[in-house]
């Protein structure tokens, strides 16, 4: 009796180790739902106030701010992420029932058709069964389903981080396709312009058929062009409405873009950006939690194979007819494998292999992580000296295309030269968009390196910090 209560003992201690300290409700008993990472919402990312997510588009014309709460709210990927992470909490519960004894009832009826004494057998069990010891394999499964769903929540965070990502470069790509409509529509102005003049020179006597026609090709060129940008702009947002999670087809109206932000100098550390990302990224983090529950993993393997202590109890009843039994059962099982065909030895081959693949992807994560920094911030730092270049750029050829536009007028400037003008003044414009457009795109996607893309991002936009 001592030994058997000091197995019960053991059992039960083992069992407090890894069962929750507070009891969860009757459908969640080990209060999985707790452990579950919260959905994806725009409050998990620093939105500013209560914000319930939108059934619909708003009144007003869309913002990136408003993109990103649709993007966060509305996109099948945040939910499929979550439902991921729901699962395996689920998972973490099935584990933790390993720790419970089971109860299970039987009820039989068996007819017996004798010629001479025909009768019915009827029977009746509740059987207890507990498994008090088995090696570890219990408690190397709920450290793996721990971990797995540290795992499944760091990668909901990572992927809502590249669907934060994702709607901003769609949002600023739509108001940049958008700004290039504007700019093909002013070349297209200049063009006729131009073709105007000439026609002019021509009517007077004092131009050429080939500078009017020359003046032509370029006014065909430019409509050319706008029309061209014009679709660009529309599948744009085609882009920025199945990035937000609407259909491609739906109609948006995008906010006036924001006046660029004040050029200026980009310096930051970028071993420092590095040394924060390598703590900060969820997809690291997760890397790391898939190393864990590997290991874990050849725990469990290991224990497969060593003896199992059970405990079953329970009553019994059986009804003949003439005759009824009632008695009952309480043992002790050991149950040692001796030879299992070598299969726990390559069980724990294969765990052990599974170890190193999880250990290399967690390596190559961290390369991963150490050059997305680096790439963001050249980028970055690019996109900011190219701000002030652009700046200059646009300014020059403005004032190049009203000086050789004013001399073809006065009749001592050639319209090769204004066309050439023209021309540089629309290369000029397009940089300019783009280079706006870059600056936007690699800000966000450097904040997604570090792994701390929030809604802070889009205030310090707004007030044209870099």
């Amino acid at each position: 009796m001592r030994i058997l209560t000091r197995i019960l003992a053991l059992a039960l201690t083992s069992t407090a180790t890894v069962l929750p300290a507070a009891a969860g409700s009757l459908d969640d008993p080990f209060a999985t739902a707790a452990r579950t990472p919260a959905a994806p919402s725009p409050q998990q990312f620093g939105r500013s106030g209560a914000v319930p997510c939108a059934d619909r588009l708003p009144d007003a014309p869309l913002g990136p701010v408003e993109a990103v709460d649709l993007a966060l709210c509305r996109h099948p990927q945040t939910r499929e992420v979550w439902a991921t992470a729901r699962a395996q909490a689920a998972q973490l519960g099935v584990a933790r029932a390993a720790w419970l004894p089971t109860v299970d009832a039987s009820l039989a009826a068996t007819r017996y058709q004798y010629a001479e004494d025909p009768y019915t057998r009827r029977s009746a069990s509740l059987t207890l069964s507990w498994l008090l010891y088995d090696f570890g394999q219990r408690a190397a499964g709920v450290e793996a389903a721990e971990q797995l769903l540290a795992a499944a929540s760091a990668t909901q965070d990572a992927t809502v981080q590249s669907l934060f990502l994702a709607a901003l470069q769609a949002y600023y790509n739509a108001q940049a396709t958008r700004a290039a409509v504007g700019a093909a529509g002013l070349a297209e102005r200049s063009a006729e312009a131009a073709l105007a003049a000439a026609e002019l020179r021509y009517q007077v006597g004092v131009g050429t058929p080939a500078d009017r026609l020359q003046a032509q090709t370029a006014r065909s060129q430019a409509t050319l062009n706008r029309i061209r940008a014009d679709g660009e702009a529309q599948k744009a947002l085609g882009v920025l409405a199945n990035a937000i999670g609407l259909p491609a087809g739906r109609p948006l109206a995008l906010q006036d873009a924001p006046p660029p932000p004040a050029p200026g100098a980009f310096a930051q550390d970028v071993a420092a950006l590095i040394a924060e990302a390598q703590a900060r990224r969820p997809d690291l983090k997760a890397a790391e939690a898939q190393l864990r529950a590997a290991e874990a993993a050849v725990d469990a393997a290991r224990a497969a194979g060593l003896p199992r202590l059970s405990l079953a109890a329970g009553p019994s009843w059986v009804d003949t007819g003439p005759a009824t039994t009632q008695g009952g059962q309480f043992g002790l099982t050991l149950s040692v494998p001796l030879f299992s065909g070598f299969d726990t030895t390559y069980r724990v081959r294969s765990a052990a292999a599974q170890v190193d693949v999880r250990a290399a992807q967690r390596d190559r994560v961290q390369n991963q992580v150490a050059l997305d920094v680096w790439q963001a911030w050249q980028n970055l730092n690019t996109a900011t000296q190219s701000l002030q270049t652009t700046a200059d750029l646009v300014a020059s050829a403005e004032q190049s295309e009203r000086v050789a536009l004013g001399r073809y007028k006065a009749g001592v400037g050639s319209v090769l030269d204004l066309l050439a003008a023209q021309s540089a003044l629309a290369a000029a414009r397009v940089q300019r968009i783009q280079a706006e457009l870059d600056w936007n795109v690699n800000r966000a996607a450097l904040a997604q390196s570090v792994g701390a893309l929030d809604y802070s991002l889009l205030q310090g936009a707004a007030e044209g910090k870099p």
